[in-house]
């Protein structure tokens, strides 16, 4: 047997954003019917060089798929001109372990992230919502947006706004040339104002986003807080906010509400639901228009392991990629 290599480069031409949305809600209506297992992640922390890295191992039966991603979080490495999140992931057959494909994860992370926020948005935000708000410029911001214009034809504003004015522009222009309407905000309140949807993709460890600067009826993609100590949202957001979560344990040790868990201000009982839960119909989705919802994104391994399967088995077929006997 033979090992297949593929590049980022290579997983460019064998997904589509269509495609990830339709692998993603997939691997979450495996995981709500228990046919997914995803061990929790697993940290090491390199505190001399302010990185971390994490090893996120997962099988999805159905797929016949399971494997584990190795992914960092690096702020420095615009230093060394490299991304600040990079991964590999290694899929291995359930039948016998052996390693059919060592991939290119980065971009696969990038992806699933963007097309579990869509699937999120999906269920949950209103049928009528027509401006998306990003709070934060970066990498994630851009592949959040390329997934949504892509299945969110109905969108007429887009708002954006970043500390860093430079990746602001640097992304409305981006925007414009998709033929979107784009305006850039003087803060986040602004930007978050007469907003149907927000998107926040930043580091954050403190909360930027009130309960004053919303709208009744928004819905909230809470993708930056994917560790300890991060966080996006005010409290009282999330205490007055119908909470859906990619994972209860995840999300409660290091999503968007771990802070008011370890102060002891959000419990499981102020969880709604799980987005699996949703999916697979145990749990409605979005039930009044003024509700608020939020979904508290963490990224699991179990989309890590269905874009991988969807890219490997579209790999074989379309003979893209290096093989090589590793064994």
């Amino acid at each position: 047997m033979k090992t297949l290599i593929l590049s980022r480069k290579d997983i460019e031409k064998l997904i589509s954003p269509k495609e990830a949305i339709k692998v993603i809600e997939k691997a979450f209506y495996y995981y709500g019917k228990s046919q997914a297992m995803m061990p929790e992640k697993i940290y090491l922390n390199i505190e001399e060089y302010n990185g971390d890295f994490r090893a996120m191992p997962g099988y999805i039966k159905p797929l016949g798929s399971c494997g584990v991603k190795w992914v960092c979080s690096y702020k420095k490495n615009l230093n060394f001109k490299l991304p600040s999140v990079m991964a590999v992931l290694i899929l291995n057959s359930p039948k016998n372990a052996y390693p059919l494909s060592i991939m290119d994860a980065t971009y696969l992370t990038n992806l699933r992230t963007g097309a579990a926020s869509a699937v999120a948005t999906k269920y949950l935000a209103r049928a009528d919502a027509e401006v998306l708000a990003f709070v934060g410029c970066g990498v994630q911001a851009e592949f959040q947006f390329w997934v949504f214009k892509e299945v969110f034809k109905r969108l007429k504003l887009i708002k954006i706004y970043d500390i860093n004015s430079t990746a602001m522009l640097s992304f409305e222009k981006k925007i414009k040339m998709s033929k979107f309407n784009v305006e850039t905000s003087k803060n986040i309140e602004e930007c978050v104002k007469d907003s149907n949807i927000v998107i926040t993709t930043t580091p954050s460890r403190k909360p930027i986003i009130k309960f004053s600067y919303l709208k009744n009826g928004i819905h909230i993609n809470a993708i930056g807080a994917d560790a300890r100590g991060k966080q996006e949202l005010e409290i009282k957001i999330l205490k007055n906010a119908k909470i859906v979560v990619d994972d209860y344990k995840q999300a409660m040790h290091s999503g968007e509400i771990n802070t008011g868990v370890k102060k002891g201000i959000i419990t499981r009982k102020d969880i709604y639901a799980s987005l699996s839960e949703i999916i697979t119909g145990l749990k409605k989705a979005r039930e009044k228009e003024d509700e608020i919802t939020v979904f508290d994104s963490t990224g699991l391994a179990i989309q890590d392991i269905a874009v991988a399967s969807f890219v490997y088995r579209k790999a074989k077929k379309l003979k893209v990629g290096l093989q090589i006997q590793l064994i």
